[in-house]
């Protein structure tokens, strides 16, 4: 939704978050899937949900289950996520009308960036899987990207590009 105001002509950053938005799937549940860990990682979700523990709390134990997943795994997961239905036309146009496109996301950077190549995304920040000797170590590298963190980025971002943030 835009307010109908002086700046509604002027936006131009789109920012979207990823699972379950330009794609349609939740890829951590995907990776616990392949790693034969999908029902306990689904426990941890519903916990998080019912509020019995935070995003923080939930994404690092749900990540530690898949410690040990071969690299190769994501490639194999990626290939199998569609796109949400629109998603490619939406971007294009953006792109086309000149808006800068990122992408903000409690998901990984690894499957951020196929979808930077395959959708011209200006910017990618979600978290960084950390892989050690092929595998999955069940650890983030960095901060991990919650909603107090996304609206940090969002700030960043207009301010790289010079955009108000009105």
């Amino acid at each position: 939704f835009q307010e109908d105001s002086v700046y509604r002509r002027n936006r131009l950053l789109v920012a979207f978050d990823m699972d379950s938005t330009l794609i349609a799937a939740e890829v951590i549940d995907e990776l616990a899937k392949a790693a034969g860990v999908g029902k306990e990682v689904a426990g941890i979700t519903e916990r998080a949900m019912r509020g019995e523990m935070d995003f923080k709390e939930s994404f690092r134990q749900r990540l530690a289950l898949l410690k040990g997943l071969p690299e190769a795994t994501l490639e194999k997961v990626a290939s199998c996520i569609p796109l949400t239905d629109g998603a490619e036309r939406l971007t294009a146009n953006l792109k086309r009308f000149g808006y800068k496109i990122a992408i903000i996301s409690g998901g990984f950077t690894w499957f951020g960036k196929k979808l930077q190549e395959r959708l011209g995304i200006d910017h990618v920040y979600a978290n960084t899987l950390e892989i050690e000797d092929g595998k999955l170590t069940g650890r983030v590298s960095g901060p991990i990207v919650d909603g107090p963190g996304k609206a940090e980025i969002l700030k960043k971002i207009a301010a790289e590009e010079g955009i108000d943030l009105r």
